[in-house]
């Protein structure tokens, strides 16, 4: 009533000044953001560069089919209890590196592609399913579970011949979204610390973008005909929801939101994130993630970059600006290439695609990768892998 009663005391009022006032009472004001204008790469450059990151890939498997280890170590390292963290982390690093794979049609005319993602897909088959938390406060294995997920559901879509393997990919699918309902916080949707372990299960606070990560894995599998509970996904939307701010950022963790001012929840703080929570809401029915709100954030991506940048490649995590890490830099732009994806306006996803591309391009490493956060030996694979998946997205 308020509202209504403001707005019939100033009919007076232009209606350019109207229409704004509209827009700002919706909830979502326009940023005022201008368009970036990097010169989209060429269609053959793109694939160039594919070609290198799977190259790449392929030379970096473990002998076992698996990617990534736990050497190079540095006192710097997150930590990570041994062995457990290192099997969740290897696990989902080998299942981007497959997802990745399959993605580009890297075993189309390569036969060391193809023996790569074979021995990838047997790894998987043969160890996901063994994955557990490290022990009461590291819960990594969520990462693995969600990235097995997306991995497993890659999989099935490719195997048209094989109607046991089918199914028995599909068991592994069901026992990754059981090992997700398993380590789901009290609260709804998951965390990866638990330093409070008052409770069998989980009992620390959510994080928004592994929230994200586990309902985007989630929404793949319901989408090739396997049953996904609806309790799991609808807790694991609220919990997002609770930790999304008026303009579409979001709190690292719920545990955060009452302090919506500080640095790593401002927009700069949540800008390799907005992009995996908005993906994930309007997957499973947010309304209010319109293209619009798409659109603004993809251009906040474009043009405030550098603030995510200047956290790549830096060995502490949140050192940065609005306190960034370096892995949310091809996270990011990973779940923006999704929400490209996700517009109606094929011209202007065309426009986004473009400018993608002209960001991660330059990026790559002589060697064919790409990475931007030390991590073990973990960080080229999935920095890779993640590179591949968009830049697949964008042809």
């Amino acid at each position: 009533m308020k509202i209504q009663n403001t707005i019939k005391k100033m009919r007076s009022i232009t209606p350019t000044l109207l229409s704004v006032l509209f827009f700002c009472i919706d909830g979502f004001a326009d940023t005022g953001i201008q368009k970036a204008s990097r010169e989209p790469p060429a269609k053959g450059a793109i694939e160039s560069s594919i070609r290198k990151g799977i190259d790449f890939l392929v030379s970096d498997q473990n002998k076992n089919g698996s990617w990534g280890s736990a050497r190079n170590t540095k006192g710097l390292n997150i930590y990570a209890p041994v062995p457990g963290a290192h099997d969740a982390f290897r696990a989902a690093i080998t299942a981007m590196c497959v997802t990745a794979l399959i993605e580009t049609d890297a075993a189309k005319n390569d036969i060391d592609a193809k023996k790569a993602l074979d021995k990838g897909e047997s790894w998987l088959l043969e160890n996901l399913g063994s994955i557990r938390r490290a022990n009461h406060d590291a819960i990594y294995n969520v990462w693995g579970h969600a990235y097995g997920i997306s991995a497993l559901v890659a999989m099935h879509k490719k195997e048209i011949s094989n109607p046991d393997r089918k199914s028995k990919i599909e068991d592994a699918i069901k026992h990754q979204i059981k090992m997700l309902k398993k380590y789901e916080s009290v609260d709804g949707g998951w965390g990866y610390y638990d330093f409070r372990y008052q409770t069998k299960q989980p009992s620390s606070s959510s994080i928004s973008f592994t929230n994200s990560t586990a309902l985007v894995a989630l929404k793949s599998a319901e989408e090739i005909g396997i049953k996904v509970p609806e309790r799991l996904t609808k807790r694991a939307f609220d919990a997002t929801k609770r930790q999304q701010k008026p303009d579409f950022s979001y709190a690292y963790g719920e545990y955060l939101k009452l302090r919506p001012m500080r640095g790593i929840n401002l927009p700069g703080g949540s800008l390799g994130r907005s992009q995996a929570c908005n993906i994930a809401l309007r997957m499973w029915g947010d309304e209010k993630i319109t293209d619009q709100v798409m659109d603004t954030w993809l251009d906040r991506l474009w043009a405030r970059n550098g603030w995510l940048s200047i956290g790549r490649k830096r060995p502490i995590p949140h050192e940065s600006w609005f306190a960034v890490a370096g892995y949310f830099y091809y996270y990011g732009h990973f779940y923006a290439s999704l929400c490209i994806e996700s517009l109606k306006d094929k011209e202007n996803a065309n426009y986004h695609k473009g400018q993608l591309a002209a960001v991660i391009l330059p990026l790559q490493e002589k060697e064919g990768s790409w990475w931007d956060y030390p991590f073990y030996s973990y960080h080229r694979p999935y920095g890779t892998a993640f590179a591949l998946m968009t830049l697949s997205r964008c042809l």
